[in-house]
């Protein structure tokens, strides 16, 4: 018989809403002995039954709600769960050709703390929550039922599993093959993907529009492609008649990888280059020697962890798109992002307009990005949406 969580007085306004959180400080009592990752039923400080969750007796998040209807947590649940996210996807993987995506996406899919990306025969799990961690084995055997002839492979390597009282976790969940290496496809354009060791559960899926974007925006352009890492959003730039794309990364086999995706899509011929430094200090340089752009693609990694971090994740935002906005030509275009969740977008575009007065640049907003249709925002759970993106026009 599974626990039972009381709530305080007052505190399932969220859970009412059909939000998935519940923190520690909303518990007034439990029934029970409910052990990490153990199915709970959630009440109110009445007794009425709210919902089922996956108790983390570790982690600020005490309960990550399942369901809010009383069904049981089982095989038939996990199934049914993969099996409706991948029917919502259907169609704008048929739309554009895609062999590597999002199948669940956390929260936002019904299956807190749980990723499922998907990439040409490999899927790869990351599981972050207590509740996927106890139910590791049942996802595996609904992902062995519904793509007989995919290889699993995990990557719970993420630090926030230590909140929920989690080891890192890589490794195979079938049977090892000899590569973890693969090749997606998306619009046309082909990715070479490892699995084990790109970044992520592999790969940025989450860029796939803002790729397409620039590609739409390359065409006889001068490009700078700064934190490029595999070189994905340069691949769409060649292949729509960029006059020359220069990727920038700290990490050498990234860049070594951005080479061999060139040569896979048949555009080792184009004016594509390569540069090895840290962004920040070669914006500075190429600002000292006057280069400029056509296009400028800031794509940098995650600033913000926690909301302490904030004010200085600010500061590093502001500084690199004033430097950007510094080497763009009149009339060019920052295709700037940020992946920070929380980061929220008026802040987000606000730091970009206070770069613009530093940069003494008048700069439009004329497009915005977000991550792509495999990384959904369910209406319960507008954490949900992390991934901003601007197109701007600097004059």
């Amino acid at each position: 018989m599974s626990a039972k969580i009381y709530l305080n007085v007052g505190r399932d306004k969220a859970l009412l809403r059909k939000h998935p959180w519940i923190f520690s400080k909303a518990i007034n009592k439990i029934k029970g002995k409910p052990l990490i990752g153990d199915t709970v039923d959630v009440l109110d400080s009445k007794g009425n039954w709210l919902a089922k969750g996956a108790y983390s007796p570790e982690s600020q998040i005490r309960i990550r709600v399942w369901s809010f209807v009383n069904e049981e947590i089982d095989r038939t649940f996990f199934l049914n769960k993969i099996k409706n996210a991948q029917s919502r996807r259907n169609w704008f993987i048929e739309e554009g050709n895609l062999t590597g995506y999002r199948l669940i996406a956390a929260e936002s899919d019904g299956l807190p703390g749980i990723t499922i990306d998907k990439y040409d025969n490999f899927i790869v799990c990351q599981l972050l929550s207590a509740g996927g961690e106890f139910h590791r084995y049942t996802i595996v055997s609904c992902l062995q039922e519904l793509y007989p002839n995919c290889h699993i492979y995990e990557r719970s390597d993420v630090e926030v599993r230590k909140k929920e009282g989690l080891e890192p976790v890589t490794g195979w969940l079938t049977d090892p093959v000899d590569s973890t290496e693969c090749i997606i496809e998306e619009h046309g354009i082909k990715i070479y993907v490892d699995v084990a060791t790109g970044h992520k559960t592999g790969f940025y899926l989450d860029q796939r529009d803002s790729r397409l974007a620039a590609g739409r925006f390359a065409k006889d352009k001068t490009i700078l492609n700064c934190f490029s890492y595999t070189g994905t959003f340069s691949l769409h730039c060649a292949a729509n008649g960029a006059k020359e794309v220069i990727n920038v990364d700290v990490s050498q086999p990234a860049l070594d990888l951005a080479k061999r995706n060139l040569a896979l899509n048949g555009l080792a011929d184009k004016n594509v280059s390569f540069v090895k430094e840290d962004v920040f200090k070669l914006l500075r340089r190429y600002r000292d020697e006057k280069r400029t752009f056509d296009m400028i693609i800031l794509d940098p990694p995650k600033f913000v962890d926690s909301k302490a971090q904030l004010t200085r994740a600010c500061r590093g935002y502001k500084d690199i798109n004033m430097l950007a906005m510094q080497l763009l030509n009149p009339q060019g275009l920052l295709l700037t992002f940020s992946c920070s969740g929380l980061l929220e977008a008026g802040l987000f575009q606000k730091v970009v307009a206070d770069a613009a007065l530093d940069a003494k640049r008048n700069v439009y907003f004329v497009e915005r990005l977000q991550q792509a249709a495999d990384h959904p925002i369910s209406s319960n759970y507008p954490e949900g949406y992390y991934l901003k993106g601007l197109v701007c026009q600097v004059d």
